[in-house]
């Protein structure tokens, strides 16, 4: 699936991974997220290069957020569906992730009563990216927490 960038998501991109040396797959800039207001910068991490982004302590990570003026969230992306929705649900505790194509594609993810608020987020920010990530790179056109 191929996936198009913004002229500020690719440059957002190029420090992220200058400053990170990480790889990043993609990109949500500010009110990409489908949520009005939400003003994070979400980077989309190849698989293996999370550790390398957030840092020793979460410093390169605070540092990249210090540099942009605003929040960023990372999200380690996956070879499957299943697993990419989990990891874009984190840190919520995911015990299955079960993916239905009726007339649209549905992903179900089976969170822990606990953290359905982690998943959700705030004004439903955090369940607004999942299913912005999925529907760019896996055609999911939502995500329902069970």
């Amino acid at each position: 699936m191929v996936v198009t960038l913004s002229d500020a998501a690719r440059r957002y991109i190029a420090l992220f991974e200058e400053e990170t040396e990480a790889t990043a797959r993609d990109c949500l800039v500010p009110d990409e997220s489908g949520v009005e207001g939400d003003d994070r910068v979400v980077f989309l991490v190849k698989p293996g290069d999370m550790g390398r982004a957030i840092g020793s302590g979460g410093e390169t990570v605070r540092e990249l957020e210090r540099q942009l003026g605003t929040e960023v969230t990372l999200v380690e992306d996956a070879d499957t569906a299943e697993a990419f929705v989990a990891n874009a649900l984190a840190p919520a505790a995911v015990y299955n992730v079960t993916v239905s194509e009726d007339d649209e594609t549905v992903a179900y993810a089976e969170v822990d009563d606990d953290d359905t608020g982690v998943a959700i987020g705030e004004g439903g920010r955090n369940i607004a990216v999942a299913e912005r990530l999925a529907e760019r790179h896996y055609d999911v056109d939502s995500i329902q927490l069970t």
